[in-house]
């Protein structure tokens, strides 16, 4: 039976807030079980333990089927879990072993102070990875990040590309360096505008923190289309309450990502700068949607700067930023067929 990862108040504000906010791991495990039921294949959930006792939440389909194949990694974006890639762990792990975890600082897993400097914060979040790997016992993954997953992903490929076979970048964050040239820029969602108009300096979903038992229903006033996506599974509000429950709780890995960035969430060191150090024999796929607000440029700008190794990009039609969930069935097909070359 698994331990819930209660955070310790720290500081009278701290202690006040718990009180104020309608929120607990207790909640976000009771939300993330009532998706994860929706599940046909057999899973296990469990933590895995890293060196400083932090502790890592994972979910793990192993089918019989897929016993010496190179297992799936899956890394969630930024304010993410696991209990997001409900619409494609059954078709993804139907053959293969599958991982899915839950990013130091965010969701179910430990929730530890990182290094206040973006070099310093992106190394811990590659550095927990690896640990993870280890723990784990996987020799070699193909690696799958979507967004600031995707970014990690490409940072852990660089430190330890033979424990890569194949690298998937979904929808990624983080690549581009910020244009000198204000017209250049695509502009963001107007909720990304809001949020960062109201909050300044302060973390990015410090708001749902703040607003205490209105919080829920900021995230269905601000994502509707959270509820949208999933409504193959669910027609209340279960969606919104995880992506509540995830990120309501103490900010830890949100306060690193903002260390990542600059204004309206550029990376302060962006991928593309170093994406050409991989090594040349290492598989990269990028998979964008259609009509997603991320500057899609930058996969045709990996595919010139690694004019000698595989590079293939993707764009999947009526999808935006979450494709996974906008067209679950384009994006598992897509995603099967690239393990299916690995192994």
């Amino acid at each position: 039976m698994e331990e819930d990862l209660e955070q310790q108040p720290q500081g009278w504000l701290s202690g006040w807030l718990p009180a104020w906010r309608p929120t607990s791991m207790s909640h976000l495990k009771n939300v993330e079980a009532r998706i994860l039921q929706c599940l046909q294949s057999r899973f296990v959930g469990r933590y895995v333990t890293l060196p400083g006792r932090a502790r890592v939440w994972t979910v793990s389909l192993c089918p019989e089927q897929g016993e010496g194949r190179t297992p799936l990694v899956l890394v969630h974006g930024f304010g993410g879990g696991v209990g997001l890639w409900v619409l494609n762990l059954d078709r993804l792990g139907a053959r293969r072993p599958l991982h899915a975890f839950d990013l130091l600082g965010f969701g179910r897993s430990s929730r530890p102070p990182f290094p206040r400097d973006a070099q310093g914060a992106e190394a811990e979040f590659v550095r927990s990875i690896e640990d993870w790997r280890r723990q784990m016992g996987i020799g070699a993954m193909i690696l799958l990040g979507h967004s600031l997953g995707g970014f990690l992903a490409a940072s852990y490929s660089l430190a330890y590309p033979e424990r890569v076979k194949h690298l998937i970048l979904v929808d990624p964050w983080g690549f581009p360096v910020r244009p000198t040239d204000p017209s250049q820029i695509r502009p963001p969602p107007t909720w990304v505008k809001a949020m960062a108009a109201v909050l300044g300096r302060s973390n990015p979903l410090a708001v749902l923190r703040v607003a205490g038992p209105w919080g829920p229903g900021l995230v269905q006033r601000f994502r509707p289309d959270f509820k949208q996506k999933f409504a193959e599974f669910f027609e209340d509000d279960t969606i919104s309450e995880y992506i509540y429950h995830c990120n309501a709780q103490a900010p830890s890995g949100e306060t690193a990502f903002k260390a990542m960035t600059q204004a309206l969430g550029w990376a302060r060191c962006p991928m593309l700068e170093r994406i050409h150090l991989l090594p040349r024999e290492m598989p990269i796929t990028l998979i964008y949607g259609a009509e997603s607000w991320i500057d899609t440029s930058s996969g045709r700008r990996v595919r010139e700067l690694r004019p000698d190794s595989y590079v293939r990009h993707l764009a999947i039609a009526g999808a935006s930023h979450h494709v996974y969930a906008d067209q679950p069935a384009a994006f598992n097909a897509a995603v099967q067929e690239i393990c299916d070359s690995v192994d």
